[in-house]
């Protein structure tokens, strides 16, 4: 249930690598003795998995139902913990099952994984624009740091994080051009720095030595986190469901891939949830059912729960983004990861051509803004971006918006603007996705009030990289009973839905 996105020029990697099934007929993927799924060592052992023809089409809006009369087509199989939705954040929430506990886990998806937001993304984890003492600075601090002990892990057993992960520590940039933005900054990295952090304050002098591509002035100025890395959420994705599948064989894991959820099915007696029913198979649960559906996971909780007298309004939405990755870019070089000061607080808008309003809304209506973001992938493409707007659920690609990232990206670099963005037009990927977004900031993470076995894991917009292990670590955590490593009560779902 990841959310939708759009990838153009080239395609979906995974669209044919699903396993449907924890009772299939499997094609070998066999891993060498000393290679790791999750940065632990095992021994060689040949991995089966089915491949599945993609289901066209959207499905039909799921519906509830206490009793409903279950098909014979249906196969039914039995989990302890059922997640629905195979984005970054539900496969993670299944690796911490899997590594953390005995438990068995099946992962849910209508699509298959990097079909949504997760292959949208531009893979920064960084904490330069997060902000000390906020709700997320201590969960975003114990996220990244679980994805550096990870990176450590692989390194240490002889393995290259940056070729399974795309893991690298790039440091990251948060560049200011005016006094205000500048004396914000030195604000900023006076905080970060009394909060355990690496950072300074570069001026212009010093931002033009680390960043020799990037226009200054005697008003610019940037703070810098050398810890700050970036990963390859395409690699990370393969790299999850390698580790994952491994427990397949041993009856712990199963992937039900192009499979949509239709209900929700409860108990006669305690009135618990007990199986989902799916288009294919009726899943049975013993323990929780995890629902990190991304931005389709407030539209899904409602239409599960339509005839239910547990009354849920999960106000999570699609933010549309637009991502412009240039490739063979070879006379362009960034050392770091940036991105400007507005970004912080998306404030930064780009008016389109011929429209005449405030420049906070685009051809449709819709809110629109325009932040600087730029980074290197491990290919070597320069990633820019980034838009966010309100436009339902549609995942179409607005040329208008892509030529708004190019002419703010060419504020910031002006070897840019020695090029049209039409030189691009056979060596470009537009990635378009929809974040999962929250009124309030903050990802919903906790159980669902009076669905003691339901859980949610949504909302994380465009941090859910970033926040991925240390929600499924928080999650398991909950269904578990384990001591909290991060406080969990700023995401409850009680009171904020």
């Amino acid at each position: 249930m990841a959310s939708a996105s759009t990838f153009l020029s080239h395609p979906n990697h995974h669209a044919n690598d699903v396993v449907s099934s924890a009772i299939c007929q499997f094609k070998s993927c066999s891993f060498a003795s000393q290679s790791t799924l999750f940065g632990s060592k095992f021994a060689s052992k040949s991995l089966s998995l089915h491949t599945a023809t993609t289901r066209p089409g959207r499905p039909e809006p799921a519906c509830a139902s206490d009793s409903e009369p279950i098909s014979a087509s249906h196969s039914h199989q039995t989990f302890d913990v059922l997640i629905i939705g195979a984005g970054i954040i539900g496969l993670t929430i299944a690796r911490q099952f899997l590594i953390g506990s005995d438990l068995s886990v099946a992962v849910i998806d209508k699509s298959v994984p990097c079909s949504g937001a997760t292959g949208a993304g531009q893979g920064y984890i960084w904490m330069t624009h997060k902000t000390p003492g906020s709700d997320l600075w201590d969960f975003g601090l114990r996220s990244q740091r679980l994805w550096e002990d990870l990176a450590e892990s692989l390194s240490e057993q002889g393995l290259d994080p940056l070729q399974l992960l795309g893991w690298k520590k790039t440091g990251s940039l948060l560049v200011g051009r005016t006094p205000e933005e500048s004396d914000m900054l030195k604000g900023r990295v006076k905080l970060l720095c009394e909060a355990g952090l690496r950072a300074e304050y570069l001026s212009a002098i010093d931002l033009l030595v680390k960043e020799p591509e990037l226009m200054v002035d005697k008003d610019t100025g940037a703070a810098f986190l050398p810890d700050d890395c970036q990963l390859d959420a395409r690699r990370a994705v393969e790299f999850l469901e390698k580790g994952n599948r491994h427990y397949s064989p041993k009856g712990r894991y199963a992937e039900f891939y192009n499979d949509w959820v239709i209900s929700l099915l409860r108990s006669g007696g305690s009135g618990e949830v007990e199986a989902i029913k799916t288009s294919r198979n009726i899943l049975h649960t013993k323990k929780a059912i995890v629902v990190a559906a991304g931005c389709w996971s407030g539209s899904l909780m409602c239409d599960l729960l339509r005839e239910s007298e547990v009354v849920l309004d999960v106000p999570v939405k699609p933010r549309k983004g637009h991502l412009l990755v240039l490739e063979n870019f070879n006379s362009f070089q960034l050392n770091h990861g940036l991105m400007e000061v507005g970004y912080v607080d998306h404030q930064t808008a780009i008016p389109l051509p011929n429209i005449s309003t405030s420049g906070l809304l685009d051809h449709d209506g819709q809110t629109l803004s325009v932040s600087m973001t730029a980074t290197m992938d491990t290919a070597g493409n320069i990633v820019l971006g980034s838009s966010r707007q309100f436009a339902g659920f549609c995942t179409e690609l607005e040329e208008s918006i892509i030529s708004c990232i190019w002419d703010r990206a060419g504020e910031f670099f002006p070897k840019l603007r020695e090029k049209s963005l039409s030189d691009f037009s056979k060596s470009r990927e537009v990635r378009v996705g929809l974040r999962p977004y929250m009124p309030d900031g903050k990802p919903v993470i906790g159980p669902v009030p009076g669905l003691a076995n339901v859980f949610l894991a949504t909302g994380h917009e465009g941090g859910g990289l970033s926040m991925a292990l240390g929600t499924a670590e928080m999650l398991a955590d909950m269904v578990i009973g384990n001591p909290e490593k991060v406080n969990s009560a700023p995401f409850a779902v009680h009171g904020r839905c």
